[in-house]
């Protein structure tokens, strides 16, 4: 008798490829990404001026990366496309709290954020309990971008280069609301 599982390639079976080991880290490290952005860290290295520029870019390089090893090296697996989105709202949401800490941000922004972002994981865990993997799509990819770069622009607008620079502050709070108009 032949066994019929045995004539169809083996799918992977782990999920410990590079870009979803990326993706595992970011989730990890979001303790870190959360105490960078709270703490006065920059005052820390008083000889190294660009410290505070670099606090929004902490997450922001590790999802770029991640993203591009699964598509560069074609390592795009269900795990990934659940773990992906999920490591990102993680980060929004650690991001969206240490700007209501800092009172950057009110507080009224992040809670319409956060609920929809546990509405959209709500309905994807619905859906993978049915069996079905929803992938994000280009909206929720340009909604993501929005929010991370309206994030960015938050915490640069209240850094210390930029608060000492009246003629910058002005147009940089505009956008930066602007932005975080669009990606509400």
């Amino acid at each position: 008798m032949r066994d019929n599982a045995s004539s169809q390639p083996a799918a992977p079976t782990t999920i410990w490829t590079p870009a979803n080991i990326v993706t595992l880290i970011r989730i990890l490290l979001v303790p870190v990404f959360f105490v960078a952005c709270v703490s006065p860290w920059p005052t820390w290295f008083p000889d190294w001026n660009e410290a505070e520029l670099l606090k929004p870019w902490l997450a922001c390089l590790t999802d770029l990366a991640d993203g591009y090893i699964a598509r560069h090296y074609n390592q795009v697996s269900d795990f990934g496309k659940f773990m992906d989105p999920l490591a990102d709202k993680i980060l929004v949401a650690a991001a969206l709290l240490a700007l209501c800490e800092l009172q950057i941000l009110p507080s009224w922004v992040a809670l319409i954020i956060l609920t929809r972002e546990f509405i959209v994981s709500g309905l994807r865990m619905l859906a993978a309990s049915e069996g079905v993997v929803i992938a994000a799509s280009w909206y929720g990819k340009a909604k993501t971008v929005f929010q991370i770069i309206a994030i960015l622009l938050f915490i640069i607008k209240d850094s210390e280069p930029f608060i000492s620079t009246p003629a910058i502050e002005t147009p940089l709070y505009v956008v930066s609301w602007i932005v975080m108009i669009v990606a509400l």
